[in-house]
């Protein structure tokens, strides 16, 4: 086979492996749930694109941040509306796509086909809910025997869930995460190097990057959450500080406004679940970053109106509202 032949089929191949994809993401869309065996072959192309990122993912701006997702499909098409399509716009995702909503599954299943499609345009964190732990308490695992009659759907995502990147640096200022800091992390170069593939640790550099919050005392404490930590001004005002930072943007709390600045500004927290749990009323927000990271806006946004599916929902689907 000449080389002329072989660059033809290569980019025959592509272009299938990028219609079969786009396919995927227009049936999502509606959201629709993908057969099985097509989430089989989801998982394993991106676990290949993931596996070759960092711990702390490299982000170019302009880039728009988001917090929890949480199954609320409808909200995240809003989020979309609201910020633009990918690949129009370049976006990071700071964990926390399953459990409690309704619709983990397709939230889960668009954005890693997303991803798939484009990958440098969508970067995908881990949250502390992907993982088996919490997805077997607060719904994706019974929502996928519910809608697939059996637990393999959730097996394929939770060992892709081993893969995500734990953290990603944007434009070199904006430190972002699901929780927050460690008190075994000083650097960033200290995440690099962690071991990542694997089930989220009860304890740790990692459970701590998940699992943490900032509080309004100094220094640190345990975590009532009963993993993580909650860490004080200081510590935040020294890690941005030693790392050249000019802030630490994050999730895994619930806002009344979609976004909660704190620790003198040092620490942002921004909240994508609009209406968290079809009841909180609660508004949501997204960072949107512009070509420099001194430029920025946060955008709020509503829950998105109707039933946004529920009607469709067995009633044997309990609620996750802990």
């Amino acid at each position: 086979m000449n080389s002329s032949t072989l660059s033809s089929s290569t980019l025959s191949s592509t272009a299938s492996s990028f219609k079969t994809v786009d396919q995927w993401i227009e049936k999502l869309y509606k959201c629709q749930i993908l057969p099985e065996e097509d989430i089989k072959t989801m998982c394993k192309k991106a676990k290949e694109i993931f596996l070759a990122e960092s711990n702390v993912q490299t982000v170019s701006t302009p880039v728009t941040i988001c917090g929890d997702i949480h199954g609320q499909f409808y909200d995240l098409l809003e989020l979309f509306k609201m910020g633009g399509h990918v690949p129009d716009t370049n976006y990071l995702f700071m964990g926390d796509y399953v459990d409690r909503g309704y619709h983990s599954v397709e939230t889960i299943s668009l954005l890693i086909a997303l991803k798939i499609r484009h990958p440098r345009r969508i970067t995908i964190l881990r949250g502390n809910h992907e993982c088996r732990t919490s997805t077997q308490v607060y719904g994706f695992y019974d929502e996928c025997l519910l809608k697939y009659g059996n637990s393999e759907v959730w097996k394929q995502f939770t060992d892709l869930f081993d893969y995500l990147p734990l953290t990603a640096l944007v434009g070199e200022k904006i430190f972002c995460l699901h929780g927050g800091l460690s008190p075994s992390i000083d650097s960033l170069d200290h995440i690099r190097v962690l071991d990542r593939i694997q089930e989220v640790p009860h304890e740790g550099a990692v459970c701590d990057l998940l699992w943490s919050d900032p509080q309004d005392r100094i220094g640190w404490r345990s975590s009532a959450r009963g993993a993580g930590f909650e860490f004080g001004m200081d510590v935040s005002e020294t890690f941005v500080h030693t790392n050249g930072l000019s802030m630490v943007s994050r999730a895994h709390q619930m806002v009344d406004d979609g976004y909660k600045w704190c620790h003198a500004g040092h620490v942002l927290t921004v909240f994508s679940a609009p209406n968290y749990c079809y009841r909180c009323g609660n508004q949501a927000a997204i960072l949107e970053v512009g070509e420099g990271t001194d430029s920025f806006r946060l955008t709020q946004f509503e829950h998105a109106k109707g039933q946004q599916g529920r009607e469709n929902i067995p009633r044997a689907l309990p609620d996750y509202f802990l």
